[in-house]
């Protein structure tokens, strides 16, 4: 506590004091003009008031402490929806692991769970269901060794589901939904086959599929966003083929209706392309993007797109639709494919080298407001590394959201059963938001107090404050609340008073890490000041 509290708690302390003594000094005076004896009562009784609510007032402020936190800056909080992405799929190789960790270790963590929050799987549809109900998380031993990864290093994963085979080594929808009778075409040297995505047996197998996955992976503690959609290239929502093209609406809906269907507890987010769901690859933004795009994001998803810092994609039409949703939605960013064929020698922002190509996207991301970034394979990581490690460290610290309370004033002594106030101001230093407004997150973060045990640190009592909403905290806007207890349940003796940002959804525990220098429990409980009960 710095010097500077001390000495106005000390004020505060004496202040009633020095009042005190200066109104019993001054009452005879004010007596002596008054020869009314009912007049004279009523001045006593006035002074005696007066007497008892100034004891009152500096017994209170005695007790009161003010806390004041240091912001912790630079540390990997691994929060969810923050940070760094990594990607993988079917084809990795048996040490993929090995090979990311061995490059983080390179440059100073313990592996590569100290720079990425995220494992993304961008995966082909056969690989996940080779055969019908035998899927890939559970038979694949690559996608099983990506998972259990993850897991190990304490990331979460995220997935995008790829139907469509072109410009791939082979089929990416399963051969038993062809079997099945779904209509689609061969292209490409090797004759790979992708489904119409408006036939009918395709949807019904499509569904299907959708709905175990799901049921596997709508786990908020696993899993950190569906990328959603998923239909087209590459799964980028362009070139899209259809039987009748005229169903381009019908089928947009349908997809992203299933997503949201069976994806109820994890958030959704899908690529804001200029031309989603038409036949084409690329050119001027379709008539009907925007009002598709906005209408799912009215709904809940999270926008994403996969050309950040590429000058000829990423363009003014993609900046505003970001900036439009901003602070609504998350931003979840990509970088271009910088790193296949000639790379940045082609972009017209006139990049000399990777390290500015990688600050182009970065710069991109943080103009969006981005939540996450993407170093991707061990090829891209390897570059960020070794030309932006700055960038990296530097999105570690200001990605996304970074949330701390920066003062909170508490009583240092509670009646039993009557009511005490917390007031309390918070802060995010980060660029983004911490998305509670999300329909499967629901408001589940709440700033909570808690009462702990002041010898063991065990959590004796929580009271949640309903009336915070950690989606509106935005840099340089802090939020201060006013929050009321009463402590009817606990026993009388001394506690530790303390905070955090609660799951509501999992017995109130700690759901995100605070931005803070001090130390935090185990359980993400951040420890304020003594309090007695009486």
């Amino acid at each position: 506590m710095s010097k500077k509290l001390l000495l106005s708690k000390f004020i505060l302390c004496y202040s009633g004091s020095l009042l005190l003594l200066l109104f019993l000094l001054v009452k005879d005076e004010l007596l002596l003009f008054s020869s009314d004896k009912k007049k004279c009562m009523c001045i006593n009784k006035g002074f005696l008031l007066l007497v008892i609510v100034l004891l009152r007032f500096q017994s209170l402020m005695a007790q009161e402490t003010i806390v004041r936190l240091t912001p912790e800056k630079e540390r990997n909080l691994g929060n969810p929806l923050t940070g760094w992405a990594i990607y993988a799929n079917a084809f990795a190789k048996p040490d993929y692991w090995q090979q990311f960790d061995s490059l983080a270790i390179a440059y100073g963590g313990k592996g590569i769970g100290d720079f990425a929050n995220v494992l993304y799987l961008r995966v082909a549809w056969s690989d996940m269901e080779p055969e019908e109900h035998v899927y890939g998380w559970k038979s694949n031993a690559i996608i099983k060794m990506l998972i259990a990864g993850a897991i190990e290093r304490k990331m979460k994963l995220a997935f995008r589901i790829v139907v469509d085979s072109r410009d791939k080594p082979k089929d990416f929808t399963p051969g038993f939904v062809r079997e099945a009778g779904a209509r689609g075409f061969f292209s490409g040297r090797r004759g790979v086959w992708s489904p119409y995505v408006d036939d009918r047996v395709f949807q019904i197998k499509y569904e299907q599929f959708l709905k175990a996955f799901a049921a596997e992976f709508n786990k908020p503690a696993l899993v950190d966003f569906i990328d959603a959609y998923g239909l087209g290239k590459w799964g980028e929502s362009h070139s899209v083929n259809y039987i009748d093209n005229t169903n381009r609406v019908k089928v947009f809906e349908w997809v992203n209706g299933l997503y949201e269907q069976y994806f109820t507890r994890v958030p959704l987010v899908i690529n804001y392309h200029r031309l989603i769901g038409t036949p084409k690859d690329w050119g001027a933004p379709d008539s009907l993007s925007r009002s598709l795009l906005e209408a799912v994001f009215a709904k809940g998803f999270g926008l994403r797109h996969d050309a950040f810092g590429m000058t000829g994609y990423y363009k003014e039409w993609e900046k505003r639709l970001a900036a439009d949703w901003f602070p609504r939605r998350p931003v979840i960013c990509e970088g271009g494919w910088l790193h296949n064929g000639d790379g940045y020698l082609k972009d017209p922002r006139g990049y000399r080298n990777w390290g500015e190509a990688w600050q182009g996207e970065f710069d991109d991301a943080a103009a969006a407001h981005a939540n996450m970034m993407d170093l991707r394979d061990m090829k891209e990581a390897s570059s960020w590394f070794e030309t932006a490690m700055p960038l990296v460290k530097k999105f570690i610290a200001i990605g996304g959201y970074r949330l701390y309370p920066e003062e909170i004033k508490l009583p240092g002594k509670i009646i039993k059963g009557r009511p005490v106030t917390i007031t309390h101001r918070w802060s995010n230093l980060g660029i983004g938001i911490c998305p509670s407004n999300l329909p499967q997150w629901n408001q589940k973060y709440k700033v909570a107090f808690a009462l702990t045990d002041k010898k063991s640190g065990a959590v004796c009592g929580i009271w949640v404050e309903n009336n915070t909403d950690v989606s509106q905290w935005l840099n340089g806007a802090p939020a201060t609340y006013t929050t009321s207890i009463i402590t009817d349940a606990l026993a009388k003796g001394d506690y530790r008073w303390a905070v955090a940002i609660a799951d509501t959804t999992n017995s109130n525990r700690a759901g995100i890490l605070l931005a803070v220098k001090e130390a935090i429990t185990a359980d993400g409980w951040l420890p304020l000041a003594e309090v007695s009960v009486e």
